[in-house]
């Protein structure tokens, strides 16, 4: 408690704590290469108000400044004057947590530049604002930077959160590592910047939701046991993917050329075997897939030469040792770390990026292209391969790579993205990553809330759904089942799972009920990831099926944001970037307070319809029909909560006639 109010006092300066460097023993985020002129070091070194950090600047190409480590603690820890800031404070901290951070002493979060803050100042700052707030007071923050506390009402939000929100013509990867390392904007990706991330396990839902599909799909089953799921990254997010195969109950093999990483997934459990000998790696693949054995097994080396490796088995057995496949390195970010090239080890990677950018870059694209070759022969036998969202494809295509599909529009490759084949379904009948954060730290709490979402999705069942939401429901009565025997939890007591609009509010009424009969100790925060059916406008990932000429228009998730914070979010944040990476997507999200008050359920229900049903309006005006199934359903119910749509005024047959030229 003592530390804690130290941090709350704000940034100590006479004198500044002493900066001892980079940690052993973690991970560290690459040396950047922004290129700065004299006269914008200068200036970068003028924002920070302390010349002492040069040396920062020079040898790492940003300044972090001094930096502390702390976990997600119990709300009642935090010096606050409200539930709401101390709120924000534990999901700050869990996001800034050793054990949940890809590179917690670079405030990154995850995706390999996924900032939470873009120094340490800022976050000590922010800390002293939000033991200072008062239920009317809001926290203005600018890609990081907290502006200060303004006066506002108590049912406004209390933080208001922009990141990376440049002007569009300047909105370019280059002008980004310059602005970045002058300290004036900020890459939040998705959930890093907004404070919602909740560790690797919501990223495990995703995936284990998405390749069932792609089972159902691609492979025509139910059943996975004995098919092999190849892909790479155990870093950030993406070291979800081995808990994910098990789940799903597959063979699961992924490539990481980061041996920390992949030992840190070991170490947690979520990595049942690992390896850096390819032949044993294919030896074991074999005798899984044959005898049907479950498995998550790491490969340390690089996921090229895993590929090319099963082509050669292809071309000289005849045997396809792999049913599905995907990439989770972190390409939105290909040539400062995100994506390390075949022709260089770990080491020699990130060497030569800090001393050759324009080598290293031409490496990458090379290596790209062997990438997709491979996959591309693989692909003329019954293998599928989906892009999961982090440009790969994207990314792929501008390095020379054959992802083109022949006749396809601007966001349509020879692959798919997972949107427009297996998620984008579930996204038009309202469903998405909805999650909650217990406060209190104390796993009891997460039991109780696991308990009562599960009678929530049993008794909507029970009543009767379409099959289509029935069997949603039951993957993810399923999902938390499992998710409670492996173990997901790290860093704060979080749950995810998908739901629909009226899912998610029955949800959240449980949980705020079960707060005022006193089941559930402290409040509990609503969240969900930006990648959700309102919150995020992006081409080439979330909106990629979307087909009426409007996946390049950020309305949708620009809408999302204002209207939740009118409607009772307690924060919201709206950010440029995440995903697909800077300049390619708009994006937001919010975070709201549950305490057992009957206000707290009142903004619970009205701003949870408008967070899903914004983008179910979306897609039915885009031409998808499982959306106009969902508005047709609801139409009765949005009259009762005073929700005049355009589609509530038109003839039903008319609006199907359009719907089906």
């Amino acid at each position: 408690m003592s530390n804690l109010r130290e941090l709350c006092k704000g940034l100590p300066l006479h004198p500044l704590p002493e900066n001892k460097g980079r940690r052993e023993g973690i991970p560290h985020a690459p040396v950047r290469t922004p290129n700065l002129s004299p006269e914008e070091k200068q200036l970068a070194l003028k924002n920070i108000l302390a010349p002492e950090f040069a040396q920062e600047l020079k040898l790492y190409g940003h300044i972090y400044i001094i930096s502390v480590s702390f976990r997600a603690y119990p709300i009642q820890n935090y010096p606050c004057k409200t539930k709401s800031a101390a709120a924000i404070m534990h999901m700050i901290m869990n996001n800034l947590d050793p054990s949940v951070a890809q590179f917690p002493q670079e405030l990154v979060t995850y995706g390999g530049n996924g900032q939470v803050f873009s120094n340490w100042a800022q976050f000590r700052l922010v800390m002293s604002y939000l033991s200072e707030m008062t239920e009317e007071q809001t926290l203005v923050m600018y890609s990081g930077h907290p502006l200060g506390l303004f006066p506002s009402s108590p049912s406004a939000p209390r933080l208001v959160i922009t990141n990376g929100m440049v002007i569009p013509n300047y909105s370019s990867r280059m002008e980004y590592e310059k602005l970045f390392a002058m300290g004036v904007t900020m890459y939040g990706q998705m959930t890093a910047g907004s404070y919602c991330y909740i560790g690797p396990q919501g990223i495990v839902h995703g995936t284990v939701l998405t390749v069932l599909n792609a089972g159902r799909r691609y492979l025509g089953v139910e059943d996975l046991s004995g098919k092999v799921f190849v892909t790479s990254g155990l870093g950030g997010m993406s070291g979800a993917q081995a808990k994910a195969s098990v789940i799903a109950g597959c063979v699961g093999v992924i490539a990481e050329v980061d041996k920390a990483a992949l030992l840190k997934r070991h170490q947690q459990g979520w990595l049942m075997e690992v390896t850096d000998n390819l032949d044993h790696c294919i030896k074991r693949l074999r005798e899984a897939r044959k005898k049907k054995i479950v498995l998550s097994l790491g490969y340390h080396g690089n996921v090229v030469d895993l590929w090319e490796r099963l082509v050669h088995e292809l071309d000289t057995t005849g045997e396809l040792l792999v049913d599905l496949g995907s990439d989770q390195t972190s390409c939105h970010n290909p040539f400062n770390g995100g994506y390390y090239p075949v022709q260089l080890s770990f080491q020699e990677a990130n060497q030569l990026m800090a001393t050759n950018p324009a080598k290293f870059r031409d490496l990458v694209k090379e290596s790209l292209k062997r990438h997709v070759a491979a996959i591309n022969r693989l692909a003329e036998k019954n293998f599928f391969f989906w892009d999961y969202g982090n440009a790969f494809l994207l990314e792929a295509q501008r390095a020379g790579a054959d992802v083109m599909r022949k006749g396809g529009n601007k966001t349509e490759f020879r692959y798919p993205s997972y949107v427009q084949h297996i998620m984008g379904d579930i996204f038009s009948l309202g469903f998405g990553p909805f999650r909650w954060v217990c406060t209190s730290g104390d796993p009891q709490d997460l039991v109780t809330t696991d308990l009562l979402a599960t009678s929530v999705l049993e008794e909507a069942i029970k009543h009767g759904v379409k099959d289509s939401v029935k069997q949603q429901y039951a993957d993810n009565i399923r999902w938390i089942r499992e998710a409670g025997k492996h173990k997901l939890v790290v860093g704060s007591q979080a749950r995810i799972l998908y739901s629909d609009q009226k899912g998610r509010v029955a949800i959240a009424v449980a949980i705020n009920q079960g707060i005022a009969q006193g089941k559930i100790k402290a409040p509990v925060v609503l969240s969900r990831d930006h990648h959700d059916v309102s919150g995020t406008d992006s081409p080439f990932r979330e909106t990629s099926n979307i087909y009426d000429g409007s996946a390049f228009c950020a309305d949708m998730a620009v809408q999302n944001f204002v209207g939740d914070a009118f409607r009772g979010a307690t924060w919201v944040a709206l950010h440029n970037g995440g995903g697909v990476g800077w300049g390619e997507v708009i994006n937001g999200g919010f975070g709201l307070v549950l305490d057992g008050t009957e206000e707290a359920e009142r903004k619970a229900r009205m701003m949870l319809n408008w967070d899903v049903s914004n983008g179910v309006a979306r897609r039915c005006w885009s031409g998808n029909k499982k959306a106009y199934e969902i508005i047709c359903q609801t139409m009765e119910e949005n009259r009762k909560l005073n929700v005049t749509l355009p589609y509530d005024v038109l003839d039903e047959s008319i609006l199907g006639k359009a719907l089906q030229c």
